[in-house]
């Protein structure tokens, strides 16, 4: 089982390039970031674990550059986000932004996918949370459609661009999409449509979970199984000998948002389950 990492790098903690040495050298498979752009000081919205929010919330570093540095310093490690918050971009410059860390680092990248938690953090984003949904699967066929080989228009609910040329292509034709969210059928029906796989924080209840994913997949027509890769995940022995039972092939592990000699000390620990 592959053992990647996650963390939320700021401002305060260990910086990208450090920290991607160490991973690769240490032979971990990866580094997945989140984000946010910013998030509202005054806000309806509760946070889904639980309030205070954590200060590293409205410190994160823009992922996509912070894997970019990680990406030059490395050859082996695997690349992600955990997640995107894909209806707060513009889908022509993120299919660009995309595309390039995948050429660059050589397919290592992974789109990691979710819808978010935060209204008026995506409020200030021009997003209506009644149809983030949607919105998030027609920006993804968008990218698509510049990610193909050859010039491919796309004309969908919330947007569109004409056929174009636009390079670089993903080193794959497309990176490796994971959704993330909570288990259920509207998730497993977004997975099987739009994903190749499922990005379940913490990793709690998979064995109930999986059954009901499987079967959406197989309605889809999807050939083989989704990646079902647990994320943030705090290990102990028994919880990964657990998901190995699975079938699970990946599991982020999660750092704590920290400087360098604490996140390199939680390495260490995390250097048993290699």
């Amino acid at each position: 089982m592959r053992i990647a990492t996650t963390i939320f790098l700021t401002d305060e903690t260990i910086q990208p390039v450090r920290l991607a040495q160490e991973l690769e050298q240490r032979g971990f498979d990866g580094l997945y970031l989140p984000e946010h752009t910013h998030i509202p000081a005054s806000r309806d919205t509760p946070a889904p674990m639980g309030e205070p929010l954590p200060r590293e919330y409205g410190r994160t570093l823009d992922a996509f550059l912070a894997l970019g540095q990680a990406a030059a310093v490395t050859e082996r490690l695997r690349l992600g986000t955990g997640i995107t918050l894909v209806a707060q971009h513009d889908p022509i410059d993120l299919a660009k932004q995309i595309a390039t860390l995948d050429h660059l680092s050589n397919g290592r990248f992974t789109l990691g996918v979710g819808y978010g938690w935060n209204v008026e953090e995506a409020a200030d984003h021009g997003v209506r949370w009644a149809t983030r949904r949607a919105l998030v699967r027609d920006r993804l066929a968008l990218m698509r459609a510049l990610w193909a080989d050859e010039p491919t228009g796309y004309e969908g609910r919330f947007g569109s661009v004409r056929a174009s040329l636009a390079h670089p292509k993903p080193a794959g034709g497309a990176p490796r999409v994971l959704l993330g969210g909570a288990a259920g059928p509207k998730l497993f029906a977004g997975i099987a449509a739009d994903a190749d796989g499922w990005l379940p924080i913490g990793g709690r209840g998979l064995a109930q979970a999986l059954p009901a994913l499987r079967r959406a997949w197989a309605d889809a027509g999807r050939a083989g199984q989704p990646d079902v890769v647990p994320y943030a995940v705090r290990p102990t022995p028994g919880k990964l000998a657990h998901y190995r039972e699975l079938g699970v092939a990946e599991v982020v592990l999660q750092l704590p948002p920290a400087g360098e000699a604490e996140v390199l000390r939680t390495l260490d620990d995390y250097a048993q389950y290699l």
